[in-house]
């Protein structure tokens, strides 16, 4: 329930893309945000601990090789995932929470053609 999931959710709403469920658990790696029917998982990823590769930010200066496998792990896991997802027939976006940032509110626009694309029309 961090700041840029909020932010993720609401631009959600707005876009009228209700029906989702948080940290799902019967999805591969308890995705932030998952549409079960449509098989749409949504990954929301802080830059610090997932080394955002626009953010770049420094390492810790204290204890580096601990920080430096951490992050490792991190990313390993974040790949390990998507690929079980992947290979289950899931479709994954992952952002950052500077790229939700810097939309402003706005639902990215990968997710949105996506999830327009599988909405049933209207009788």
């Amino acid at each position: 329930d961090t700041a840029p999931e909020r932010l993720l959710r609401s631009a959600l709403r707005e876009a009228g893309f209700p029906g989702y469920r948080l940290n799902w658990r019967k999805a591969q790696g308890r995705p932030d945000i998952t549409f079960p029917g449509r098989r749409i998982a949504v990954f929301v990823h802080g830059c610090f601990w997932h080394r955002c590769p626009d953010c770049r930010l420094p390492l810790p200066k204290s204890n580096r090789k601990f920080w430096v496998e951490k992050f490792r792990r991190n990313r390993a896991r974040d790949g390990r995932t998507r690929r079980a997802l992947e290979a289950d027939g899931w479709r994954v976006f992952e952002y950052y929470e500077c790229q939700l940032a810097k939309n402003e509110g706005k639902l990215p626009a990968p997710l949105r053609r996506v999830l327009k694309a599988g909405r049933r029309p209207k009788r």
